[in-house]
């Protein structure tokens, strides 16, 4: 599989992505840096749908139901060179099927998600999956 997508900036003004037929505004400028996404949230934010694709595809193949599923993702960063040092996710399931095997859907989200495999041979990465019955 190959993959592409575009960006657009120009000076003094933020800057965009354009993905098949989404188009995702970041900050490039400090005006907007409490307002629009900066590279390093758009990052997390690749990990974190990485692993939210990965719970809709293992429900599949693990037959296994859920109403919802939320993941927070943080990470830690290194000033000098600049980088990820760690990062880390909590991943809660809001599911009432006594076949969500939470350990083995954990395994495979580490095992066969492209971006976190990527992520992982950069930088160490730690996780948890909490299962819930209800969510409001």
């Amino acid at each position: 599989m190959k993959y592409s997508i575009s960006a657009t900036s120009t000076t003094k003004n933020d800057a965009s992505l354009d993905i098949k037929e989404s188009k995702i505004k970041f900050g490039t400028t400090e005006k907007t840096a409490n307002e629009l996404p900066n590279p390093a949230e758009l990052f997390l934010s690749s990990l974190a749908a990485c692993i939210l694709k990965n719970v809709e595809r293992f429900s599949g193949l693990l037959h296994f139901e859920y109403d919802k599923a939320e993941i927070m993702v943080s990470a830690t960063r290194l000033e000098n060179p600049p980088r990820m040092e760690h990062i880390n996710y909590e991943l809660t399931i809001f599911s009432k099927d006594k076949k969500l095997r939470i350990e083995l859907l954990k395994k495979n989200i580490e095992k066969f998600g492209t971006i976190f495999n990527t992520v992982q041979k950069a930088c160490s990465i730690s996780g948890s999956i909490e299962k819930k019955e209800n969510y409001v």
